[in-house]
This record gives structure tokens, sequence and C-alpha cells, in this order.
């Protein structure tokens, strides 16, 4: 299994606002841990992890206390699952800042990618997580700009694409400045060197503070108990990526953290039909997505916040109907706003 090693973790120069929240919790369990001792009615019917409730947040975590955490959720998951799973921590590489690119002339809002991404991120099936939404969009009113707002992430057609309509899916932005890392209360979510904006599911309060602060609505919440039968279980897990949630914390995309790490592309990407989707090194002058940085114009959603995202967008059959592939002399602007 993968370790991060420990100057990858490391919060130098970051404000340290996971201290106070840990001593609070050492202390409340003392008392926690005496409640449930003496009433073993309620602890049985309540599924508690001690160790995880005691664990440091992941960036504070030492080799070791590192190892024993990815041994434990390795027995839980795979007695809880019925099957051998993997959780690693496999460690941004140098020289790697991902990035991703959507091509909105080739997106068909098949919606496919959605259902990629339920799959191989172990998301609630009951009720269903989505990090991925696609918006159909009246082409005819994005020729001056497109506004979010106008967007449909409910449609339902016998076929798609839809006559007259074009598609952008939307899913977390990783932004180099990210408002949501910026308001967490406990340091639960930071970005990664590599540009992943990170959550620690065990170090979730659930305020959802962050999903407030995020201009994109890329945030999902568990307001119920997940649902993940054992045969849809991926045991490929990255432990700040895929690995199960529990109720009353966020979650959102990754970059498929436990794939593109390794060197794979994300499952979204993989799902495409139709090839909207690019994905790489943004520091690799020879990678796919620099080569659309440099030759398309490319844009951000809402750029005026100054997010910095690192999920671009485009057009790029130029001049061309994503309808009829004809010459379109009406082709939108795409200014987001």
């Amino acid at each position: 299994m993968g370790i991060f090693k420990k100057e990858d973790r490391s919060t130098k120069g970051r404000p340290q606002r996971g201290s106070s929240r840990r001593d609070f919790l050492k202390s409340a369990a003392t008392v926690g841990a005496g409640a449930v001792a003496g009433a073993p009615a309620v602890a049985s019917a309540i599924e508690f992890d001690f160790e995880a409730f005691m664990q440091k947040n992941f960036r504070e975590l030492s080799d070791q206390e590192l190892q024993r955490v990815l041994e434990r959720l390795e027995r839980k998951y795979s007695e809880k699952y019925g099957k051998d799973v993997e959780v690693s921590a496999i460690g941004p590489m140098d020289g790697v800042l991902f990035g991703y690119g959507l091509d909105i002339s080739r997106c068909i809002g098949c919606r496919r990618c959605v259902h990629a991404c339920v799959e191989e991120n172990n998301q609630s099936r009951d009720p269903e997580i989505q990090w991925i939404r696609v918006l159909e969009f009246e082409r005819s009113a994005t020729l001056r700009g497109i506004n979010l707002e106008d967007g449909n992430p409910y449609y339902d057609h016998e076929k798609v694409p839809a006559e007259g309509k074009i598609y952008i899916p939307i899913s977390c932005q990783h932004c180099e400045e990210s408002p949501c890392s910026a308001v967490c209360p406990t340091g639960a979510t930071w970005r990664e060197p590599d540009g992943i904006v990170a959550i620690d599911y065990d170090w979730c309060i659930g305020c959802r503070y962050c999903m407030a602060a995020c201009p994109y609505g890329a945030r999902h919440f568990n307001w119920g108990e997940p649902t993940l039968p054992a045969e849809d279980v991926n045991p490929d897990m990255h432990i700040i990526g895929n690995k199960p949630r529990t109720r009353g914390v966020v979650e959102k995309c990754t970059f498929c953290i436990q794939r593109v790490r390794k060197g794979r592309l994300p499952a979204c990407h993989e799902a495409c039909p139709v090839g909207a989707r690019k994905f790489g090194n943004l520091l690799d002058p020879d990678s796919e997505i620099r080569y659309l940085m440099d030759h398309k114009r490319t844009f951000v959603l809402k750029a005026e916040l100054e997010t910095h995202p690192k999920f671009f967008y485009f057009w790029g059959t130029e001049g061309r109907s994503p309808d009829t592939g004809e010459t379109d002399p009406e082709q939108p602007e795409l200014e987001e706003r």
C-alpha cells in the first residue's frame, strides 16, 4: 500500500485549526466511553469506531500512524463487504499539477460520466449521491454568454443530445484559491500539492460551511446513512478519496485520486463515449491538457471570483454545430457569467 512521505502532508505555514478540536474530542471521549461502557444495549445498536473518533487529522499522521490506520481500514472494509479491500494513501508526484478540460461542442448529455463516477467512487446508491451534475441549456440562450442559473439538471429525453440544446457537466473545480477550505473550521478540507482539493472524512463535522462557500454547488451532504451494497463496492480505495462515507459528512469529486496518482485517467474520462473530456498534467508542455490550453479558447466558471479553478471548458470544433456538425455562423461566444 502506498504511504505519503511526511513532508507531503506537512501543514507548515498553515494555521493549525485542528488542535483544539482534537483536545476537545479527547476529553469528551473519556466521558463518552464511560457512558457507552455503562450502556451495552445502546453501544451494540450504534456502529461506533473509537479509533476513528480519536484519529488525528490526516496531515498530522506520522508514517507509522498512517500505516496502522490503513491496516485498520482494510480489515474493517474487508470484513464489512466480504471482499479483499486495499486502502492506499499514495501521495502527489513531484512536478504534477492536474487539470481537466471539457469540450462543450462534443458533450451530448448522456450522463455516462455521472454513473461511472458513482460506481468508481463508492457513492451511496440509496439515496444516490452524484458528484457530477450535467446542466442542459437552450443553445440560443447561450449566444451571448452562459448563466449557470439557466441550466436544467433534470432533463429527461428519450434521446440525447436534444435538438437545440448544449450540455455542461459540473463537478468540483479544484480551485487554487478554494473558498471551501478557507471556511472549514476543523481543517478537514485542503488543497494538495498536485492541485486536488481533498477531504478528511474523519474530521468533517458536517457544518456545511464549505457547501455554502462553494460557488459551483459541487459539494454534497449525506443527510441519511449511505447505502452501498457489497457487490457494488470498488475495493481499490484511497483514504482521502473513495473510501465509504458516513451520514453527516460532505463529499465531492477528487479527480479519482485513487486512479490518477497511479497514472490512470479519471473514471468519467474513460466513460465518455465522444471524447469530450481531457485530463493531464498542466506542468507538462506535451500533455493533452496543455495542448488545449495553448490552442483552444478556454474559460473557467465564475472567473470574476478569482478562485482559479483547474477545470477548464472550451469549444473544440470551431465554427461547427454540435447538432449537425455543419458550419455554424452562430457559434456561442461562451462567456460564462
